[in-house]
């Protein structure tokens, strides 16, 4: 860990987490971690860059923290609050394990069945070789929803900046290449992918990918991708589906949105907005099925194929509840702090597909949707 770098577990709840592991039954929260494939584990840590080495770090419900690490990256954990114990060899990483969590109820990343792949990091030797100590292993499912996904003032203020600006530059875009088409030039997906390119740049905005932009039939394929040679060109009477994302700096929450217009993203966001005034608890799989029975009603049930939404943390496809009882079955409870994607789709294929797409940010009065003016119907250009 580098000397600038904060203290690892600096400022975690512990109280609340006594509480949840006191809910689950557990003992501790047994965090694992190799060459970076358990995100989660490194983030509410705060542990900078990726091992080459397994680590494992106890969080129990009781006493001190406790940490076991190979001893050529014992500096990943300087200022670690508890107990360091190194290993180097195999054996000697088993006799730790074995000491630290015999006989123990254990939370770990792991989800039964594969039923949320977002949080099913732990591999199954790990859990095996765990259970081989005499430890029983349960899913930290909550434990992920409250340290890992929930967004700091910080990143809630940078995510509402980039939702505002993407918002415009979306609108600016899509009329672009209207006015371009209307005077008689050639208009591309690449062109105006490179031209949102362009306008993040302007806009001190970064991202990790380009937007998606499908004209026409492209727009039936929810992740199409144009390429230079083989892209649509613009023709009087498209559709065009526009879907960006970018935040102010890497390694924090974006604002991803798309653009075009129908009614069930907004049952979804009308269902959580009514559970959350009666302090009713609300699941991702709800709000999925909100969304879904509105399209299902207009007989476009078959041609909704993938889950309303998505998890936003540091990830823009995050480890928190998604909306999802389509592709997985989430019934993790929404929690305040969390936010996520409401993209609901129709996807006629060879004709065209429209999606739209806004995030939800819950606050602890009310949930907050980003941007502050979603678009509501299809922007004629």
């Amino acid at each position: 860990m580098s000397p600038l770098s904060p203290p690892l577990l600096e400022n975690f709840d512990f109280p609340a987490l006594r509480e949840l592991l006191g809910k689950l039954g557990a003992d501790g929260w047994l965090l694992y971690d190799f060459h970076g494939i358990n995100p989660a584990a490194t983030r509410v840590l705060g542990i900078k860059g990726m091992g080459t080495r397994r680590f494992f770090v106890l969080l129990p419900r009781e006493g001190k923290p406790v940490a076991i690490a190979h001893r050529i990256e014992l500096a990943s954990f300087d200022g670690f609050p508890g107990e360091v114990r190194p290993y180097a060899a195999w054996r000697e990483l088993h006799d730790q394990l074995r000491t630290l969590v015999g006989g123990k109820t254990v939370a770990m990343e792991i989800s039964p069945a594969d039923a949320v792949p977002y949080l099913d990091r732990v591999p199954h030797g790990v859990v095996e070789l765990i259970e081989g100590f005499g430890a029983k292993v349960v899913s930290s499912g909550t434990l992920i929803t409250r340290f890992a996904a929930r967004w700091s003032p910080s990143e809630l203020e940078g995510h509402a900046r980039a939702a505002e600006t993407i918002a415009e530059i979306a609108r600016t875009a899509l009329r672009w290449g209207g006015s371009e088409l209307a005077r008689g030039a050639e208009v591309r997906e690449t062109a105006m992918q490179a031209r949102v390119m362009e306008a993040f740049g302007r806009a001190g905005l970064v991202t990790d990918h380009p937007p998606i932009v499908g004209f026409q039939a492209n727009a039936a394929n929810p992740h199409y991708e144009p390429r230079a040679g083989s892209d649509r060109r613009l023709a009087a009477g498209d559709v065009m589906l526009l879907d960006l994302w970018a935040g102010v700096a890497l390694g924090t929450v974006f604002a991803d949105q798309t653009w075009m217009g129908f009614a069930g993203r907004d049952a979804a966001v009308a269902l959580l907005r009514a559970r959350w005034m009666k302090k009713e608890p609300v699941t991702g799989a709800a709000l999925d099925d909100a969304a879904r029975g509105v399209i299902r009603a207009a007989g476009f049930g078959d041609y909704f194929v993938h889950r309303t939404g998505h998890s936003i943390d540091r990830d823009l496809h995050g480890s928190g509840p998604h909306l999802d009882n389509f592709e997985t079955a989430d019934e993790r409870a929404l929690i305040p702090g969390v936010g996520f994607s409401v993209e609901p789709g129709i996807y006629l294929p060879g004709r065209f597909g429209i999606r739209s797409e806004i995030n939800v940010y819950l606050g602890d009065s009310a949930p907050v949707v980003t941007p502050k003016q979603p678009q509501q119907e299809l922007l004629l250009v």
